[in-house]
């Protein structure tokens, strides 16, 4: 749930050396004070102001661009109103009107065209497109002042408590921040911050003192760069300003609420209690390992309706401390251990000390409960984590909190591995066979516009096992043990070879009139394990291959661009043809993927690299492909 990553320790020191300069100034006078504003472009002309108000007012006047009103009418909160701006300086770049969209020969005509608004809607519609929320004009001032002087607002970042500003930060997809030295710092210019104010400092000038993390120090994670080139100041800026710090929060707010909320369906639990590969692995892992249950303290991280918290106090866990993060589903939870005579509750009739049941359910991210549990008090750590493509929701990293924090030594984690597997599809694992023939008609237009789209956006889908072109080959493995969070951001070389068929195809090589096999793209899936580590008398493997049974997380489809023609060998492919042709087959795909936590929270990145390798040798790579699973 967090997207940690690394920093140098450097910041602190940098951070001290700068603090008299930067932060030192604040008593400075008016004079002093008026040069270091920025100056605030103007949306439609190249007037520049050095405050918000006096841009504003000019607009308004000048341009018939009332900020204020548009922003109330709307009913734009901190998110809508960056957009706008975006949206209109976009608008404005193409000479084209923000209000009613026409295009104008000049910008002076724009000008001269500029009117009040009348179809408000229209403007709403064009702000629901989060591709607004990218900054158009980079270093744009404006962007993080519009809201400086509002007050009163519920959701003002100077009004949050100084914990939950770090926790948030820490969280955030965009900018991995994991290093205590960095929060400690945080901390401590969020108490210079309000300190400053308290004795008159100006809220205008509210910063947070980010300003020494480099691009390099943000780091590698998705969209670290995108946010660097977005967010970092001038030298003379160096400070990023507290209304940052709020877009970070109630991002992260709206995304977990959004996620938790989705898991207060029933009709989610239901399909993945009905999914019975599931069931089976987690109930023979429990039940069938008394060795491991007997008498042990669970922690059941993400319990939804409990069933597994259920498992485990059926196998004779002494405690369970079942955890969730839905307020609904805890309460579910709850009232299912209660109607089993599992809730762990005080016996009103032996005293104080007596309890019956094993069960306790706490509401909340696992994360927020470090007083809710002793430290390494827990001997086996339970969550069923995994999303599609196995890293999607970023809950792998709450398991990984849990168990740095709460884990004994030596305790066991169920599964304790978890592995990527990737191979290569044909037209099969495709539309396009669909739209060939329906009722008898051709239809294939729909079909290649599809796979167009699939070459753009990852497809959560079933594909069968006849429909796998290639060997399968491991992509990555994670022991849950000993892997550090930041591992969840991976990149990995395969080589995928053509599937052998027949017994017959082991003397391929010397075939020269084999047809070719057309790999469509790759699919991915991944196995959990609970291995005899830990599950000494029985372990499971829990599989979301094409060859085994489905589950709900079916596999996750990567289209390639144009398909690749592959043999397992053609000594005499012609050498006018481009390898992966029909007339020159590759003999192996070489793939390069990066899967990374995306800048969207509890997203995740994909980067698809692709080169085609002929039998003599040469070589043909396509052109990187990016995939976001969100």
């Amino acid at each position: 749930m967090e997207d940690p990553e690394t920093v140098d320790r450097e910041f602190n020191d940098e951070e001290e050396e700068d603090q008299d300069e930067d932060w030192g100034d604040w008593g400075a006078d008016d004079n002093e004070e008026e040069e270091s504003n920025p100056d605030f472009l103007c949306l439609f002309c190249d007037s520049k102001y050095s405050s918000c108000d006096a841009l504003f007012e000019h607009c308004s006047s000048i341009h018939h661009f009332d900020f204020l009103s548009i922003r109330e009418t709307l009913s734009l909160d901190f998110y809508g109103s960056f957009k706008l701006i975006n949206f209109v300086r976009s608008r404005v770049a193409e000479n084209r009107c923000w209000s009613c969209g026409l295009v104008c020969q000049s910008n002076q005509d724009l000008q001269t065209h500029l009117h009040e608004t009348a179809n408000f809607e229209e403007i709403k519609l064009h702000l629901d497109d989060d591709k607004y929320l990218n900054p158009f004009m980079q270093e744009d001032p404006l962007l993080y002042s519009f809201s400086q002087d509002e007050e009163g607002e519920d959701d003002d970042a100077t009004a949050l408590e100084k914990e939950e500003i770090i926790r948030d930060l820490r969280e955030f997809g965009g900018i991995c921040i994991d290093d205590g030295d960095i929060i400690d710092a945080l901390a401590s210019d969020f108490d210079t911050l309000n300190e400053d104010r308290r004795e008159g400092a100006s809220a205008s000038n509210g910063y947070y003192g980010m300003e020494n993390i480099s691009e390099k120090e943000i780091g590698s994670c998705s969209g670290a760069k995108e946010h660097v080139g977005s967010f970092k100041r001038k030298p003379k800026d160096k400070h990023l300003r507290v209304s940052f710090a709020n877009v970070v929060s109630k991002e992260i707010k709206n995304v977990n609420e959004n996620y938790f909320g989705a898991y207060s369906s029933f009709g989610i639990h239901r399909e993945m209690i009905s999914d019975k590969v599931r069931m089976d692995a987690y109930r023979q892992a429990i039940l069938n390992n008394p060795s491991l249950m007997k008498g042990a303290t669970v922690l059941d991280v993400g319990c939804g309706t409990g069933i597994l918290s259920l498992f485990a106090a059926q196998a004779g866990a002494s405690r369970v401390i079942a955890v969730e993060a839905s307020e609904k589903m805890a309460s579910v939870a709850t009232q299912v251990a209660k109607d089993n005579g599992l809730l762990w509750s005080a016996s009103p009739n032996a005293g104080n000390n007596h309890y019956t049941g094993v069960i306790k359910v706490v509401q909340g991210m696992v994360e927020e409960l470090d007083k809710s549990i002793e430290s390494h008090s827990i001997d086996v750590l339970l969550s069923e984590w995994m999303g599609y493509c196995l890293l999607y929701e970023s809950m792998l990293s709450s398991v990984l909190f849990a168990r740095d924090h709460w884990l004994k030594p030596g305790g066991a984690i169920l599964p304790d591995t978890a592995t990527i597997f990737v191979a290569g599809f044909g037209k099969g694992g495709t539309s396009i066979p669909f739209w060939e023939n329906v009722y008898g008609f051709n239809m294939s237009c729909v079909g290649k516009e599809l796979v167009e789209d699939a070459a753009q956006t990852p497809i959560v889908d079933l594909v069968d096992s006849h429909d796998i072109v290639t060997d399968a080959a491991v992509l990555q493995t994670f022991d849950l043990v000993t892997m550090k969070p930041e591992e969840m951001d991976f990149t990995a070389s395969i080589r995928l070879q053509p599937k052998l068929d027949r017994p017959a195809d082991t003397n391929a090589s010397m075939d020269l009139e084999q047809k070719p096999t057309w790999c469509h793209g790759v699919v991915l899936w991944f196995e959990t394990s609970f291995t005899s580590r830990f599950c000494r008398e029985t372990s499971t493997i829990l599989s979301t291959s094409p060859f085994t049974p489905k589950t709900h997380w079916s596999q996750t489809i990567l289209t390639f661009r144009e398909p690749i023609a592959m043999a397992a060998g053609k000594p005499n492919a012609k050498k006018s043809g481009g390898v992966g042709s029909d007339a020159c087959p590759a003999s192996s795909i070489h793939l390069r993927i990066s899967i990374i936590r995306a800048a969207q929270h509890r997203s995740i990145d994909i980067s698809l690299e692709t080169t085609g390798i002929a039998c003599d040798g040469r070589k043909h790579s396509w052109p990187v492909q990016i995939f976001n699973l969100s």
